[in-house]
This record gives C-alpha cells, structure tokens and sequence, in this order.
C-alpha cells in the first residue's frame, strides 16, 4: 500500500455507495479488500485519486475496478476528513452515493485489489473497514430524506413494477411501515404512473396489474415547480 501511495495522490480517496434492492430488502454493495491497511475486511468500494485525477472520474474509475459495475450516475455525498481514519496517513475522502436497478449480469471486479464484491443488507452491516460504517450511515441518511421529496424509489425497481413493490421500496428505506390506503392513493394522486394492461406473471397469489414510472412528464411538473411527495 505504501507504494500505492507514493504512485497516487496521498491526500484523497474516493469512496462509493451503491444501494440496491432484491428480495423486498434495501441492499449496499461491498467488496473482500485484499490489500493492506484492512487486507480481508468487508469495505464500501473506494480507492485513491490518481495526481492528474478529477474526482468524478476517480468515482467511475474505482467503482469499474473494484466492482465491474460502469456508466453508473453517481452524486457526491459527503467529504470525510478525520485526522486518524486512514492507518497509514493523512487520506481524506470524497464519498458518492448511487441508487441503480440490479440486474442479473452479477459483479465483476477488475483488478485484484477486490477479491469479491457482493450486495450486503444496508440495515445490517458488519463492521468495515476504515470509517465505512459511518460513510454508509450518511448515505443511508440521504437517501431516507430525498425519497421523501424526489421519486428515487422508481430507480430500485424494474421498468413494470406493482404497487406493494413499490411500498416494500419504501419501507425498506424509511424503516418504517407504510399505510397501503395511503400510500397508493397518494402515489395514484400524483398523476406520475401509468397503469399497464397486464399483471404479474409466475405469482402464486393473485396476479396485481404493473405500472410504469412516466419520467418524461415527472420532469416536466418539476420544471414548473411541482414539489413530489409521499
């Protein structure tokens, strides 16, 4: 690692949560580190920035690398800057966060720096290496507040999705269990989905009709001020 320092840039890192869902629950995306400080641990993907490196770059960068995962939007989150949070000097780091559809093409890291990369319950982490339990904490925090006043929870879900899918999103997010009178009357309310002409398939319980997300006229109400809420 020490080598690694002296070729990067000693000063920052990049550090990436990525939240998914599967199987009704919220999930994280983590690595095996197999390098030294923290060699074996579970981490939140990151890395340092290379001297010529923007720090958007170095995000999609290091995010390929560890995971295998590219053309992911992600946002800065937050700037971490304890004096002791990296064992072996002065690292600070710029830490993004991602929301993404999961697919079934699985996770690839690229460079051996990540023996496996894999999605992890968010509201059950081990403890991680370095302060990513706190990192992920913060990312966990956004993402409960701007579910409240933005529709992110359509980006965890298929393109067809149901409205109890849509719920459990919700639900594994905030925590906390949602009315479903409420809920569909005032998600139906704001005029923002569109009801398909077919229902689930393969489903041992009643078959519920699908919906799509009308991003297109989202952004439009957004340009004219609507404010989105559940």
């Amino acid at each position: 690692m020490a080598a690694t320092l002296k070729k990067l840039h000693s000063d920052f890192s990049v550090d990436c949560v990525v939240f998914g869902f599967d199987e009704g629950e919220l999930k994280i995306l983590l690595i095996d580190r197999n390098e030294a400080p923290f060699k074996e641990w579970k981490a939140i993907p990151g890395n340092l920035v290379a001297k010529s490196e923007d720090i958007d770059h170095a995000a999609s960068r290091v995010l390929y690398e560890l995971t295998g995962l590219k053309d992911v939007y992600q946002e800065q989150l937050y700037t971490f800057g304890k004096v002791n949070r990296h064992p072996q000097g002065r690292v600070i780091t710029v830490a993004y966060y991602s929301i993404i559809r999961r697919t079934e093409d699985g996770l690839h890291p690229m460079s051996s720096f990540a023996r496996e990369a894999y999605w992890w319950p968010a509201n059950d982490l081990p403890k991680l290496a370095f302060d990513h339990n706190e990192i992920a904490e913060k990312a966990l925090q956004r993402l409960r507040e701007k579910i409240l006043v933005e529709p992110i929870g359509f980006e965890l879900l298929p393109k067809e999705f149901t409205l109890t899918q849509l719920q459990h999103v919700y639900e594994a997010i905030t925590g906390e269990d949602v009315d479903k009178r409420n809920f569909r009357k005032r998600i139906l309310g704001s005029d923002l989905l569109k009801q398909l002409n077919k229902k689930q398939a393969g489903v041992a319980h009643r078959a519920a009709y699908l919906y799509t997300f009308n991003e297109k006229k989202y952004k439009k109400l957004k340009n004219q001020g609507m404010i989105f809420g559940i």
